[in-house]
C-alpha cells in the first residue's frame, strides 16, 4: 500500500509541475512515505533524514508523509528540525497547499483522517507498468494487540465501486495487464457489488485485463463466496495470502486474533478445494509476549500442516500505545533471534518444495522488465514467482513457458526486516521483485518457452 501511496503522491505532485530525479543531491524536495508497524522501521526514517543534509550544508525541503507521521504528528517535527511537513497518509493529497506553506516558513502538520476524501482530489492515473497495484480499502477494526494500523490508517473504510472501475479501466489503458486490489483488509471489502468476490468478477470483466490479485486478508473476513471465486475466476490468480501469525491458539487469542488455528486450517482447506493448484503465503510474528516453547512448536507445526509457498517471519516489535506493548512475558531477543531463525528454516523448507513441484509446468508468464543477461527478461508466474526466460518478447507480453530448472532452485528467503546488512544487499532488487524476495517468495531461475 505504501508503493500505491508513493506512486499517487508522485502523480500529484507531478500534476504540479515537479518532475522525479534519481538522485536526492538534485531533489529540491523529498518525500519519505513511511511505515511504523515495526519499530525499526520507524527508525531507518530519521537516519534517512539525517544523511539528506548536503556536505555544503544545504538540504532539500523534506516532507515526512505515511504512517510515522500519523503516529507521531508534531512531535515529528520536534524530533528532527529537518522536517518541513508532516502529513498522514490520509491527508497527502494535500500536499501541493502544503509545500507552498513550507515556502513560506511555515512548518505544516496535517493528520487528519477523512474517510477516503483523498481519492477525490488525486489526479488521474498515468501510463502504468505491465502490473499496477489499486487501493480499494483502508483500515481496520480488528484491532490486533500488536498492531497500529487501526491508530495509523483508521477505521476500516471501502472505496465505491464505480471509483474502483474507474482507475480500473484507467490503469489497463495506461498498459497494466496485471491489478493488484490493496487493503488493510482487502476483503473486508464491500460495494455495489457484494463483497470482494462481487469486485473481483466484476472487474474480470475488463477487457484487457489478464491478471488479478489481491492483498492483504484477515481470516476472519475470508468468505466461502471469495474462496469460490478462486476456482470461478480464470483472471484471479492461484495465490492466497492470509496470514495466520502464530499456530498457538493462546497466543492467537492474546493477539486478539478472532481466529483458531483450526478455522485457520479449514479455511486453507477449503482455499485448496476450489483451486487445487494454489500458493499459500502468510504472516508469522515470533516472540510474542508470554510465547512459550510449545507455543512456537505449534508454530513450527502449522508451517508443516499449510506448507507455505512463501512467508513474512518477524520478531515481535513493541509498539506504542499497543495493548501487547504493556503485556507481561516479554521473550529475551537472543531466544526470539533462535526461534526466527528455526522457522525461516522450516518455512524455506516448504518453499523450495513448492519451487520443486513447479518444475515441468506449462504455464504462462507477464513480461515486466529486462534480466541481467544480454536477452535475458523477468517476468512472473501466476504463483507470483520470478521466472527468467530467453525471449525476444516485450515488457507487457504474456509469454507461454515451460517451468524448468537451469542453474538451481532457490528456497524463500524468510528475512526478518531487522535481519543483517549482508542479507539486505543480497535481496535488493528492482520494484516488486525485491520486496518478494524479502518476503520469501519461491523464485524458478528460469523458463524455457513450450513448443
Amino acid at each position: 500500500m505504501n508503493v500505491y501511496d508513493g506512486e499517487r503522491m508522485a502523480e500529484l505532485l507531478g500534476a504540479k509541475g515537479l518532475t522525479a530525479v534519481a538522485d536526492n543531491e538534485d531533489a529540491d524536495l523529498v518525500v519519505l512515505n513511511t511505515c511504523h508497524i515495526r519499530e525499526k522501521a520507524a527508525e531507518k526514517a530519521y537516519s534517512d533524514i539525517g544523511r539528506l543534509k548536503r556536505e555544503d550544508g544545504s538540504r532539500p525541503m523534506i516532507a515526512l508523509a505515511g504512517c510515522v507521521a500519523q503516529a507521531e504528528g508534531a512531535e515529528a517535527k520536534a524530533r528532527s528540525a529537518m522536517i518541513d511537513i508532516v502529513v498522514g497518509p490520509q491527508a497527502y493529497h494535500r500536499l501541493p497547499e502544503m509545500l507552498v506553506e513550507a515556502g513560506h516558513g511555515k512548518r505544516p502538520v496535517d493528520t487528519d483522517m477523512p474517510a477516503i476524501s483523498k481519492f477525490d482530489t488525486l489526479p488521474a492515473r498515468r501510463k502504468v507498468g505491465p502490473s499496477a497495484f489499486l487501493t480499494v480499502q483502508e483500515g481496520c477494526d480488528k484491532f490486533c494487540t500488536y498492531c497500529v494500523v487501526p491508530y495509523t490508517r483508521g477505521a476500516e473504510v471501502s472505496r465505491p465501486y464505480a471509483d474502483i472501475e474507474a482507475e480500473a479501466h484507467s490503469l489497463v489503458e495506461g498498459g497494466a495487464r496485471e491489478i493488484t486490489l490493496l487493503g488493510q483488509n482487502v476483503n473486508a471489502w464491500e460495494g455495489a457489488c457484494g463483497g470482494l468476490d462481487g469486485l473481483i468478477r466484476a472487474l474480470a470483466r475488463i477487457d484487457g485485463l489478464e491478471r488479478i490479485r489481491y492483498t492483504t486478508s484477515h481470516p476472519a473476513d475470508m468468505s466461502d463466496a471469495l474462496i469460490a471465486a478462486h476456482g470461478d475466476v480464470d483472471k484471479l490468480m492461484p495465490y492466497l495470502h492470509l496470514p495466520v501469525q502464530s499456530g498457538s491458539d493462546r497466543i492467537l487469542a492474546a493477539m486478539n486474533r478472532s481466529h483458531s488455528v483450526d478455522s485457520y486450517l479449514r479455511t486453507i482447506e477449503k482455499a485448496r478445494a476450489a483451486r487445487p493448484d494454489i500458493a499459500i503465503s502468510g504472516d508469522f510474528i515470533v516472540g510474542f509476549p508470554g510465547e512459550s516453547h510449545e507455543d512456537f512448536t505449534q508454530t513450527l507445526s502449522i508451517v508443516d500442516a499449510v506448507g507455505y509457498a512463501s512467508a513474512y517471519s518477524f520478531k515481535y516489535s513493541a509498539r506504542p500505545g499497543t495493548p501487547a506493548a504493556m503485556m507481561e512475558g516479554a521473550v529475551e531477543p537472543q531466544v526470539m533471534d533462535e526461534r526466527l531463525q528455526q522457522l525461516q528454516e522450516r518455512i524455506a523448507t516448504h518453499s523450495l518444495a513448492f519451487n520443486r513441484s513447479c518444475v515441468g509446468r506449462d504455464t504462462s508468464i507477464l513480461i515486466d522488465r529486462k534480466g541481467r543477461a544480454p536477452g535475458q527478461m523477468i517476468g512472473k508466474s501466476p504463483w507470483l514467482q520470478s521466472v527468467h526466460v530467453e525471449t525476444d518478447a516485450p515488457i507487457g507480453a504474456m509469454l507461454d513457458v515451460t517451468l524448468t530448472t537451469v542453474r538451481r532452485l532457490r528456497p524463500a528467503s524468510c528475512d526478518d526486516r531487522g535481519s543483517s546488512r549482508r542479507k539486505h544487499r543480497r535481496t535488493r532488487q528492482p520494484g516488486n521483485d525485491r520486496r518478494r524476495a524479502r518476503r520469501g517468495c519461491p523464485r524458478p531461475r528460469r523458463a524455457l518457452r513450450s513448443l
